[in-house]
């Protein structure tokens, strides 16, 4: 029997978000979380990036992934949270079916994109640590522009031709997702058409586009740390472990929380488990990676001390410049 047979055959033209339930106590406390979350986001990614720029001492292959990986979760939160506040402060919890499609599709491309940048992230450090004396030849500008670009176009089109069917899906009856974003398995149930082709095809996408990147930074980590283990001194180890231990953290925790929502089968009695996962990786990890990135850091963090020194010496400065007229 076709999916379609046995229900409502009327378009619908919006969707209803379900979100975290219908709890009218908890929605100003929510708002209020996710609000302070998204701020400290977008700030705290925007000091990475502006330090990056800023500092001469930062204009190496590690920053600038790091200025583009921050630049990234800028755009990633904000694809999904304005949409969710608005919902929390208003209680408005529908979505054009176009608005769904693009949040689904900018999503799509931003996180793929994120999943194959932290692998380029990972090569770019085994190369620092296991061949040193080639590293400056084998990671120039070029390469990283190149890999960067690599990483978006590539997940453009694997997006695009998989969003196709969903553009070209037709929907009715059921308008609820249980979800607080338009993800695009919970999105593409409701068709009223036959969907079995297009979530075998989104399977295998996600699982080589999770997979694929997971492996190559896997690998580059097992060869990392058999060369971190060989070197003689406590202190050389130390050092050389320090300079990619922040990118492992981030590592662990992206594709974890991942591979679980994607690639991993989830049964309905889940769905609640589901939905927090996607809530520790959409939202909280972007958040908590300045974090650990500046945390780490020796690096970051000095660029961060002089930033202050000059902030302070310049108003300092203007502060006597107006006592003096």
């Amino acid at each position: 029997m076709e999916k379609g047979e046995g229900r409502n055959q009327t378009p619908i033209l919006e969707f209803i978000l379900l979100g975290f339930g219908n709890v009218p106590e908890l929605q100003p406390l929510l708002f209020l979380m996710f609000l302070v979350i998204y701020a400290v986001t977008v700030l705290g990614n925007i000091l990475i990036l502006v330090l990056v720029v800023a500092d001469q001492h930062l204009h190496t292959p590690m920053y600038f992934f790091l200025g583009n990986l921050s630049f990234l979760e800028i755009c990633y939160s904000s694809t999904l949270l304005p949409r969710l506040l608005a919902s929390l402060l208003t209680g408005d919890r529908t979505i054009s079916i176009k608005g769904c499609f693009v949040q689904t599709y900018f999503f799509g491309i931003l996180s793929a994109t994120e999943s194959l940048l932290l692998a380029a992230m990972s090569y770019d450090r085994y190369l620092a640590i296991c061949n040193p004396l080639r590293y400056a030849a084998l990671m120039n500008g070029r390469i990283c522009c190149q890999l960067v670009a690599g990483s978006l176009i590539s997940s453009f089109l694997a997006c695009t031709t998989i969003n196709i069917f969903l553009f070209e899906s037709k929907f009715c009856d059921s308008k609820e997702i249980d979800h607080f974003f338009c993800d695009f398995s919970p999105v593409i149930k409701l068709s009223c058409g036959d969907t079995q082709a297009v979530q075998l095809l989104t399977f295998i996408v996600s699982a080589i586009g999770t997979f694929v990147p997971f492996l190559l930074v896997l690998t580059s980590y097992i060869r990392i740390i058999a060369t971190i283990l060989r070197i003689p001194s406590i202190t050389g180890r130390q050092k050389a472990f320090s300079t990619c231990s922040s990118h492992l953290i981030v590592v662990i925790v992206y594709y974890g929380t991942l591979i679980t929502v994607y690639v991993v089968p989830t049964a309905d009695s889940h769905k609640v488990l589901h939905k927090l996962v996607s809530v520790f990786y959409t939202v909280l990890t972007p958040m908590i990676n300045p974090v650990i990135y500046s945390l780490r850091n020796q690096e970051v963090n000095e660029a961060l001390r002089k930033a202050i020194l000059k902030l302070v010496a310049f108003r300092n400065r203007h502060r006597t410049l107006n006592d003096n007229f």
